[in-house]
């Protein structure tokens, strides 16, 4: 599906933030390039991308901030979220630990960044159900509790991946600022040909 770029286009700044491993690179590589590596090197600083969404007859680029989740450049995370529209907080479903990484992020975020930004919580790596260590229903009670929306995905076989992509850029033309009615609640994947055009560097 191509997108009609005779409509008016609204770049829109995304971050992922979350601890190491736990895939957030996996999730943009997935989402721009449609790829999957299993072995990812871990990202020093950021890296930047930028993917364009048509959502209806509107058009969102994202320009996407993939921060790195090692402890000593956490200090850069503020130029990255900083007047960012959106914010995807991801952890890793099979190790409970990266879940209080994900809550320090959201306070931070809550305290520090725009009080209007879009922020999703993902949990990544479902395709490794056998190895769960953190509860659906955990995650869904504190996306609610928190205003954010939920999402369980996996950039390794693609599920929710590029929906939670569609779920942001829907809300960001909706100019919502408040958490929807349906916050925390797993959507199933949307198809792929939602994703229209990609590019990246520094990656």
């Amino acid at each position: 599906m191509a997108a009609n770029f005779g409509n008016k286009i609204r770049n829109a700044k995304l971050v992922l933030l979350g601890d190491v491993g736990a895939g957030k690179s996996s999730l943009v590589l997935r989402f721009v390039k449609g790829q999957f590596v299993e072995f990812q090197e871990s990202t020093i600083g950021a890296a930047f991308f930028s993917q364009t969404l048509a959502v209806n007859d509107e058009t969102v680029k994202f320009e996407i901030w993939d921060t790195a989740g090692q402890e000593r450049y956490h200090s850069l995370a503020p130029m990255y979220y900083r007047g960012a529209a959106a914010a995807i907080v991801v952890y890793d479903i099979t190790n409970p630990a990266s879940t209080t990484c994900t809550k320090k992020w959201v306070q931070e975020l809550q305290a520090q960044g725009n009080p209007n930004t879009i922020v999703a919580l993902a949990g990544n790596k479902v395709d490794m159900l056998d190895a769960r260590h953190v509860a659906v229903e955990e995650a869904k009670t504190y996306a609610q509790e928190n205003g954010l929306f939920f999402m369980e995905t996996s950039a390794k076989t693609a599920i929710n991946v590029n929906d939670i992509f569609y779920e942001i850029a829907k809300r960001l033309l909706q100019g919502q600022e408040a958490p929807s009615p349906q916050a925390g609640i797993v959507l199933n994947q949307r198809p792929d040909e939602r994703m229209v055009s990609t590019s990246s560097c520094c990656s």
